[in-house]
């Protein structure tokens, strides 16, 4: 058998090492592998990981559960608020202790009588917070607002009269992220059947709330 030119010869044995470099060159830089493939490669890793963040950071809560309310008052400010009363205060029954907490402070030294009430209430987020907030707020008008406590403050007074005896009573609320604290402080003289002052009222639920506001900072933090 005559032999091949060796053009021809060379032809025959390399053709399928072209086609087959050709085929690696097809496969090694086709579209799947261009740096705008990776770009979407990566682009649709990170859309189908990245679900878990947003539900992660819609669960999470700065605060998980409500304080004790009668540990968030001193024994100061309770002689001072409530005078002749038990420090140690009562707290009220709840449907709910984890998320609303009430404690009671109340007592009658000689004709002065005074009342006071500290809560706090753990919502779902912040916004759920805010809204009821802005609620309770609207209901209390004619109040104003109170600086440099928890992220929103407000505070309102009322005067009563019950058959002759005047009853002032201040109450203060605050959002502090997921959290509400609400005050309620109260006073009347019995003696003279007049009310305590605006000002002594308003101030004396203030404190009480900077207190608890700050009693719920220092707590438990989810």
């Amino acid at each position: 058998m005559r032999s091949l030119p060796l053009p021809l010869a060379l032809t025959a044995r390399l053709s399928p090492v072209v086609v087959l470099a050709a085929a690696g060159w097809a496969l090694s830089s086709g579209p799947a592998t261009t740096p705008a493939a990776e770009d979407r490669t990566a682009t649709q890793k990170t859309d189908e990981d990245s679900p878990s963040a947003p539900a992660t950071a819609a669960a999470s809560k700065t605060y998980a559960a409500a304080p004790s309310p009668c540990g968030s008052m001193g024994s100061k400010s309770i002689k001072d608020l409530v005078p002749g009363a038990k420090t140690a205060g009562k707290e009220i029954p709840s449907s709910d202790a984890k998320l609303r907490r009430t404690c009671s402070w109340n007592a009658l030294k000689g004709f002065e009588y005074r009342w006071l009430d500290v809560s706090f209430e753990i919502t779902a987020s912040d916004e759920a917070a805010e809204e009821s907030y802005k609620g309770r707020v609207a209901d209390k008008s004619g109040g104003g607002t109170v600086p440099g406590v928890g992220d929103a403050g407000y505070s309102v007074v009322n005067l009563s009269t019950d058959d002759g005896q005047q009853t002032r009573e201040g109450t203060v609320l605050v959002r502090a992220s997921n959290a509400l604290v609400s005050i309620t402080y109260s006073g009347s003289d019995f003696e003279s059947k007049k009310a305590p002052g605006t000002d002594d009222i308003n101030k004396g639920a203030i404190k009480a709330a900077k207190e608890a506001v700050a009693a719920l900072e220092d707590g438990q933090k989810g």
